[in-house]
């Protein structure tokens, strides 16, 4: 309990501590700025808290954020249905698109492969990826993981499950330095790493 804070606000600060990246301090000036802030914005805030959760879910092809049954990129006719870009997670779908080069679409793993937290080749959308390579007109698989130690065992791991398939697989190259994540990445460094794609089958 934090000495000279209401209940509510306690509750509140240590709900905001939950969130990835918000410390306590940060906490205590979210939960100011709520208190502050004019009756308006909290309800605005509150209401639109409530659409994403009731609302917002995974598309039913690409795993990708979406309003609808399919998101807008796999409802896009235009886009090439041949090259299918495998990410870790929704953020790195949108760094990508900002750089507009890059006109396939996506397969979203929901996570990385990671022994310590428990996180297994079950735990990830791998077998949806398969079943995708399996039943459709896919020429190219491209690895667009993270390059971290997690980001390249799943990598490793989706060039030996993709091995028994006719599907060529590359995998990101230059620019994007050991230990970063994709979705961090400038354009300049995305488009360097997609024209350079290593083979890795």
């Amino acid at each position: 309990m934090i000495k000279g804070f209401p209940q509510s606000m306690v509750r509140l600060i240590d709900d905001f501590c939950k969130m990835p990246g918000i410390g306590k301090r940060s906490a205590q000036r979210l939960a100011f700025h709520v208190l502050s802030a004019p009756g308006g914005d909290v309800d605005s805030l509150i209401k639109h808290i409530s659409e994403v959760k009731g609302k917002i879910e995974f598309c039913k092809k690409c795993n990708n954020l979406s309003d609808k049954e399919l998101c807008w990129i796999c409802s896009d006719t235009t886009r090439d249905n041949t090259r299918v870009c495998v990410v870790e997670n929704p953020s790195s779908v949108i760094a990508i698109e900002k750089s507009g080069f890059y006109r396939g679409v996506y397969h979203v793993l929901l996570g990385e492969l990671s022994p310590i937290d428990g996180t297994g080749p079950d735990e990830l959308k791998i077998n949806e990826l398969i079943e995708r390579v399996k039943k459709n007109k896919i020429k190219e698989v491209i690895l667009a993981t993270d390059f971290t130690t997690e980001g390249e065992t799943t990598a490793l791991y989706l060039v030996g499950v993709l091995k028994q398939y006719a599907v060529k697989v590359t995998r990101l190259a230059h620019g994007v330095p050991v230990g970063a994540s994709v979705e961090y990445a400038d354009v300049a460094t995305l488009q360097r790493a997609f024209e350079d794609r290593l083979g890795v089958k």
